[in-house]
């Protein structure tokens, strides 16, 4: 399995309660260029539209941009497969509660790609600061035990 993009402002700016493993809709172009490691999920989200679940703000490039369509859009809506049961459970969460949808990562399985999404809530300031303090406190423990 192979990661082609992860989304690691959203690890750190949310704190996530339900992750989703999702098929997403490509053309043929936008496969070869996200096998090629040119795919951003900075600032993308998800949304649920009736029984349809969409990939905003995603950017793939394109995978040879002399040769790609004049009229190609990297940053398009893209269609995100799940369930019904799948959907209507995010409907339902996304609604109620005040919760947003983020893509999480990218990547393959077998020969698919694969979306990986979460349902996830906004962390506080001071979430944001402890996640910090945490990470730098870990850093220094794993320094020390190497040192010795």
């Amino acid at each position: 399995m192979a990661r082609y993009a992860e989304n690691r402002k959203a690890r750190f700016n949310y704190e996530i309660l339900e992750k989703y493993e999702a098929g997403i809709e490509l053309s043929g172009s936008e496969v070869k260029s996200i096998r090629g490691g040119q795919i951003s999920l900075e600032s993308a989200f998800v949304i649920v539209r009736g029984d349809e679940v969409f990939l905003i703000n995603a950017s793939i490039p394109p995978y040879q941009p002399k040769n790609q369509a004049g009229d190609y859009d990297p940053l398009r809506n893209r269609k995100i497969l799940l369930t019904k049961k799948e959907i209507r459970e995010l409907a339902g969460n996304e609604k109620n509660k005040s919760l947003t949808i983020v893509p999480i990562s990218v990547y393959n399985k077998g020969r698919k790609i694969k979306v990986e999404i979460a349902l996830v809530k906004g962390k506080k300031k001071y979430d944001k600061r402890e996640t910090i303090k945490k990470r730098d406190t870990d850093r220094e423990l794993r320094r020390t035990v190497k040192e010795r």
